[in-house]
């Protein structure tokens, strides 16, 4: 008997579960990621291939959710229906109901792990390498439009007119950094033109006027030739793909050990700069050049080895979430007593919500600030497994 009613769970869960998981990747695919990228100009070829980056995006967020919905609908419905008062009634305890559900997301939660660790490390590169490769068409596609075209205080160019590739009377600002003045470039016509290995967008000018950020102005006759570099505009910086944020996991230990020894070769140099500097009298050197610059260093070496040690925390405790909600949710489900279940879920989900993610990003920034340790992250998971041992109790007993 326990053998087939675990089969006869594990079977309405399993079935629940991929039909809630198809439904709502589908929606987060759809209502967060298509319609945002066809608003920004992107085409439908380039959404299509940006599908495969973003479904494990999509994924991580929808796993949890959905082994929590499962879970509420079966439990909330057997309660409903007097199965789990039946099952009781001939000695078999509600918390040997429960084991398939613990059973089933104890299995999911390693798969949600390596889904966020394939997102970030795979998927998001992914999008940024896509959306690269679609800029040319984008702009285009914006400027026929609208006629004009920003992109992220990198570059901003606006046209009279746009004939086929042909941009008649533009007007094209360059941003540099923050202290700088912008650099603006008009031309009497220009084509774009994309080239992705050096990271540039090659704009090909005709009779054009120069005015730089330091009063300089310059005309030129005939064509030439701009480079806009795209490093800022498409992947933020050069090192974003390096960022703790954006490494798989199985790099995480080596980069750590890397950068742990750089911290310790600054430290020393920081040391025998300040030690020369004192024993040569030169006391203002203390305060500038070249000990500022080791300073800096070390500061954003020690940031980094925080959040090099925190991030697989982090992953690790995001992707067993789906254990933490099911075990929360399987009693909560049998208290609900509701064959409504989108009832069931908002019981269950509602408190989850204000509980979990509060502590998750609390225990989060404290670890990445280093005030807490980095096993900090699992704050929110500790307290929801805390709470579900609470509520399985109160099952057992009634």
């Amino acid at each position: 008997m326990p053998t087939r009613l675990t089969r006869y769970i594990l079977f309405e869960i399993t079935r629940i579960f991929i039909v809630a998981l198809v439904a709502l990747t589908l929606l987060i695919l759809v209502i967060g990621v298509a319609r945002q990228l066809i608003r920004e100009g992107m085409g439908p070829m380039a959404v299509l291939e940006l599908l495969p980056y973003v479904l494990p995006i999509s994924l991580q967020f929808a796993l949890p959710a959905t082994a929590l919905f499962a879970v509420c609908c079966v439990y909330g419905k057997m309660a409903a229906d007097g199965e789990i008062s039946t099952v009781k009634a001939v000695g078999i305890s509600p918390v040997q109901l429960m084991k398939p559900a613990f059973v089933f997301a104890a299995l999911l939660s390693p798969a949600a792990v390596w889904l966020g660790d394939i997102a970030v490390s795979w998927g998001e590169p992914g999008v940024r390498r896509v959306a690269l490769h679609s800029l040319e068409e984008i702009t285009y596609r914006v400027l026929n439009a609208e006629h004009s075209y920003t992109r992220d205080r990198v570059f901003s160019i606006s046209v009279c007119d746009v004939k086929g590739k042909t941009l008649e009377g533009l007007t094209v600002t360059l941003y540099g950094d923050k202290d700088e003045a912008p650099t603006q470039i008009s031309a009497r016509q220009g084509q774009l033109e994309l080239d992705p290995e050096r990271m540039a967008l090659i704009l090909r000018v005709v009779d054009s006027q120069l005015t730089g950020g330091d009063s300089f102005r310059g005309s030129f006759d005939g064509e030439d030739v701009i480079e806009i570099a795209l490093d800022k505009a498409m992947l933020k910086s050069s090192a974003s793909d390096t960022s703790p944020s954006h490494l798989p996991l199985n790099k995480m230990r080596t980069e750590a050990i890397r950068t742990e020894k750089q911290l310790e070769y600054d430290r020393g140099r920081l040391a025998a700069q300040v030690g020369f500097s004192l024993l040569t009298s030169r006391w203002d050197e203390i305060a500038t050049d070249p000990v500022r610059p080791l300073e800096s260093s070390i500061r954003g070496g020690s940031y980094r080895l925080i959040r090099l040690r925190t991030e697989p925390w982090r992953r690790w405790a995001g992707g067993f979430s789906c254990l933490c909600f099911v075990i929360v949710g399987a009693p909560l489900g049998m208290i609900a007593r509701t064959a409504d279940y989108w009832t069931t879920f908002g019981m269950c989900f509602l408190p989850i919500l204000l509980l979990y993610y509060p502590l998750f990003i609390f225990g989060l920034d404290q670890a990445k600030d280093g005030v807490l340790p980095p096993y900090a992250v699992w704050l929110g998971n500790v307290v929801l497994v805390a709470v579900g041992i609470v509520l399985i109790l109160r099952v057992r007993r009634h």
